[in-house]
């Protein structure tokens, strides 16, 4: 799936198919990291079962616009589950300016996790994180989910937040002197939005 989101020459209905099965799969998987309880349930056999029960208290945020594409995955996985989203002006490699915000009241609480589907130079989500953080949002709590990262936007969020997990469905190369994740997909939010000129 990575080699055909990736071709320059895919449709937008194509891109958006593609894309979307990858981050259902990076959901679904950053789920796992989530804590959970041991939970007996009987079967309409009449035997116990014993599985695992999540925590109830979950979110997720989305950096936008690009992150606003994993929301739909992470519905169709979390029924009624609460977005927040968080604005940050990125130019180059200066993600610094928050420009909008919206979270739950009861942020603090719950387990995050964070959306954006490219990690690039790692400023933009240093910033979400830095911003959850100061809502009360413990650390640890806070898992990163995106669908490819460079090596320096890891090193980077990872050296400043060492107890937050990222999930990442492929680690790219490089960054280039553009700050663009190389070989990577492109913008991703015009690509899956349609706003591609």
């Amino acid at each position: 799936m990575h080699t055909l989101i990736r071709d320059r020459e895919i449709t937008t209905p194509d891109f958006v198919f593609y894309s979307d099965r990858l981050i259902r799969l990076v959901v679904e998987h950053g789920l796992g990291h989530l804590p959970f309880t041991e939970k007996q349930v009987v079967t309409p056999t009449g035997s116990v079962y014993t599985g695992v029960d999540f925590c109830k208290k979950l979110c997720g945020v989305s950096i936008v616009r690009s992150g606003e594409s994993m929301e739909n995955a992470l519905r169709a996985c979390c029924k009624g589950i609460k977005i927040g989203k968080i604005l940050i002006h990125r130019e180059g490699d200066n993600g610094k300016h928050l420009i909008y915000e919206k979270l739950p009241g009861d942020i603090s609480e719950r387990h995050v996790l964070l959306l954006d589907p490219v990690l690039g130079t790692g400023n933009s989500a240093n910033q979400a994180i830095e911003l959850l953080i100061q809502k009360g949002v413990p650390e640890n709590r806070i898992i990163f989910l995106n669908l490819i990262s460079a090596p320096e936007g890891i090193h980077c969020v990872c050296k400043r937040f060492p107890s937050l997990k990222i999930v990442t469905s492929e680690i790219d190369v490089a960054l280039n002197e553009e700050f663009r994740v190389i070989p990577g997909l492109g913008e991703f939010g015009d690509r899956y939005f349609g706003t591609d000129v």
